[in-house]
């Protein structure tokens, strides 16, 4: 049996890398619960996606840590509307399913133009 871990990065690149909308369906149980403000609860929102996710669209993880019934992985999105942005995405699992998210977005910015000279990813 797999761990949440290894379920929610498996998650993460059939919705973003493979946009394989039937491997998705095998992720879900009922309807999803959303904490982004701009998401809707269900899982609608997230079939429109991967049927018409851009082509450029990818997603790389890089920090995950698990608590319990909890994943939280910190992750870079290339292709995002154009931007490549920094995320922390976190789920609930359920009965070996994701059942809620939450998730904390940002453009990138390159070490060689933030203040501190840190890159935004990986985190290491």
């Amino acid at each position: 049996m797999m761990s949440n871990t290894e379920l929610v990065l498996e998650y993460l690149d059939v919705v973003f890398n493979q946009k394989d909308l039937a491997k998705a369906e095998g992720f879900w149980a009922g309807d999803m619960i959303q904490h982004n403000p701009g998401m809707p609860n269900g899982l609608d929102v997230l079939r429109g996606f991967i049927g018409s996710a851009d082509p450029a669209l990818a997603y790389e993880p890089g920090l995950a840590m698990e608590a319990g019934d909890k994943v939280m992985v910190h992750g870079r999105y290339t292709g995002w509307n154009g931007r490549t942005m920094i995320a922390v995405d976190i789920f609930r699992i359920a009965g070996g399913k994701v059942v809620e998210h939450w998730d904390v977005m940002q453009e990138e910015v390159p070490a060689e133009k933030a203040v501190n000279g840190n890159p935004m990813f990986p985190a290491t």
